[in-house]
């Protein structure tokens, strides 16, 4: 779980730095029911996944927890919505939403990774 909430800390504060020292006025406002999924995700993959017993799970989910626990708080901090310094090909995002994708890609290919390695436990009733 440490790895878990190490890497979400870390994605966070990269997050909010960078959204701080690279002013835009390219910002999204989303609606307070995003938030609140934005923190029930969250909360489900720093509490569920480390109990896989896997490193690249647990980093998966820290990381993609981290970007959805940043897309939060900058929706709180910033008065216009969450900024989104970063444009590139017409498409303006943030370093929480490089998160979310690189995490979800670690958290998916690190369970397939582990299922694959302990394959014979996959028969065994629950």
């Amino acid at each position: 779980m440490r790895l878990a909430l190490v890497a979400a800390a870390i994605v966070v504060a990269v997050t909010l730095v960078d959204d701080a020292l690279q002013p835009t006025v390219l910002s999204h406002a989303r609606p307070p029911a995003i938030y609140l999924l934005a923190a029930l995700l969250a909360g489900a993959l720093l509490l569920l996944a480390p109990r896989a017993g896997s490193r690249p799970v647990a980093l998966g989910a820290g990381v993609a927890a981290g970007g959805a626990l940043a897309t939060l708080v900058g929706g709180v901090v910033w008065a216009g919505g969450v900024p989104n310094p970063l444009a590139a090909h017409g498409i303006a995002f943030n370093v929480a939403d490089l998160a979310i994708g690189v995490g979800d890609a670690l958290l998916i290919g690190g369970a397939l990774l582990h299922a694959w390695l302990h394959r014979q436990r996959l028969r065994h009733p629950v």
